[in-house]
């Protein structure tokens, strides 16, 4: 998939070294499974949606977050990636905003048509947060994406995270409109 190079949101991929470990893709430990089901019963009391700076809307923290906390699952239709291309092109063509983002190499989750709040966090350079493929289901096949606090935020800040998409040649680069001190002016 080429990243949705004509979107500004489009297939969001998982850093590389997410497919390794117990925590940051295994199954999830007694402490982080805690940890997950008190983010699936609090996240509407934590995040908020608004308009934003970078772009169109984005989410915010309603309360003060800790560093490393669970903050939301970006939730949308589990889907394999030939079918992720097909649609890709698709809401393209009907000038769509694309949000998908990467399972692996076979998966996507398509947020674009029904998909959770997270699909509004927007990318930055200097992200306040990062993603998480974890495990929750003992088979191993039970992946979701977790939104984490890479540091502490503050009540009203807005929730970022590097989208890392694939490197572009410049006639299909995406502008980066995040604004920050370290932006590479592109998201590709």
């Amino acid at each position: 998939m080429d990243g949705g190079a004509t979107v500004v949101r489009g297939v969001y991929g998982i850093p590389t070294e997410c497919y390794g470990g117990r925590w940051e893709c295994g199954q999830l430990g007694t402490a982080y499974y805690s940890q997950y089901q008190k983010m699936k019963k609090e996240w509407k009391n934590t995040v908020y949606l608004a308009r934003s700076r970078i772009q169109g809307l984005g989410l915010y923290a309603s309360r003060d977050i800790e560093m490393n906390s669970m903050i939301i699952e970006y939730k949308g239709e589990v889907i394999r990636s030939e079918v992720g291309e097909m649609r890709e092109k698709k809401y393209e063509g009907q000038n769509r905003g694309v949000y998908m983002f990467r399972v692996d190499d076979e998966r996507l989750i398509d947020a674009t048509m029904a998909g959770g709040p997270a699909r509004y966090i927007n990318h930055s350079c200097d992200p306040n947060c990062s993603t998480r493929l974890v495990d929750s289901g003992p088979s191993g096949d039970d992946k979701k994406i977790i939104i984490i606090a890479n540091r502490p935020i503050s009540a009203g800040e807005e929730l970022t995270y590097d989208y890392q998409f694939d490197i572009e040649d410049t006639a299909d680069k995406i502008p980066c409109l995040c604004g920050a001190p370290n932006c590479q002016k592109w998201m590709n």
